[in-house]
């Protein structure tokens, strides 16, 4: 058995976490084609590179198949409810900054705040006879955020292309997205609320707390921790 590390499989995600472990002296490279999902660990034996898409490592991570995977605090909060008895952050990356945020129409001048979106919710439904839809794909997080905001008259709407659209495309009157420079939101006439973000995020290193151990990998992953954490 090895030390399996998961590691984002494409773009700029890929290339920014290679560049990381090679400041440890620890060499990641995939092997054939970008179609080819399969990858070597130079530096260091007894670690095996398994390459992923950044949403299925906190999955990989939860169920004890990779012991070290790289990917978005928001993913890691989304998509596993019980995370932190699941998964420890060892290290923030550094890159992959995002921010998990709610956005509403521009031409909403009178609402700023949670309250503001909870006063219009509740005339929105009093009017229409329907619930404020907010389209995401963070339903875990945005909802938490709301319940703790005291905002309740809304309804989540699965969002799985560009969430940014679904206001002008009037399937959603507001949303919950993540964004890194706002650019697309001010593109598509939207604001964010100024109570902050739902969730800020960044490219972190995270180690399985379920997956199995023998000793000699035991050692591996300790030596590998230390490296990448040293400094």
């Amino acid at each position: 058995m090895t030390v399996r590390l998961g590691v984002p499989s494409k773009g700029r995600l890929m290339d920014k976490t290679f560049e990381w472990f090679a400041k440890a002296g620890i060499t990641l490279s995939r092997s054939g084609s970008d179609r080819e999902y399969a990858g070597a660990v130079g530096g260091i034996d007894g670690v095996s590179l398994v390459l992923l898409s950044a949403g299925e490592i906190p999955r990989e991570l939860s169920a004890g198949r990779l012991h070290f995977g790289v990917t978005g605090t928001d993913l890691i909060q989304e998509k596993l409810p019980l995370w932190e008895q699941q998964v420890d952050p060892v290290q923030e990356l550094g890159f992959g900054f995002a921010d998990l945020v709610l956005a509403v129409p521009r031409a909403w001048v009178d609402v700023d705040t949670l309250d503001d979106l909870d006063a219009v919710a509740a005339a929105f439904r009093q009017h229409h006879g329907m619930r404020l839809r907010i389209a995401t794909k963070y339903h875990r997080l945005v909802r938490e955020y709301l319940r703790q905001g005291g905002v309740a008259d809304y309804a989540l709407v699965d969002s799985q292309g560009a969430t940014e659209g679904t206001v002008a495309n009037e399937t959603a009157e507001a949303i919950a997205d993540i964004t890194s420079s706002g650019e697309t939101l001010r593109a598509n006439h939207l604001k964010v609320l100024s109570d902050g973000p739902v969730l800020r995020s960044q490219a972190t290193l995270w180690r399985s707390r379920v997956a199995d151990l023998s000793d000699a990998d035991r050692l591996v992953a300790r030596e590998l921790t230390e490296r990448l954490t040293a400094g």
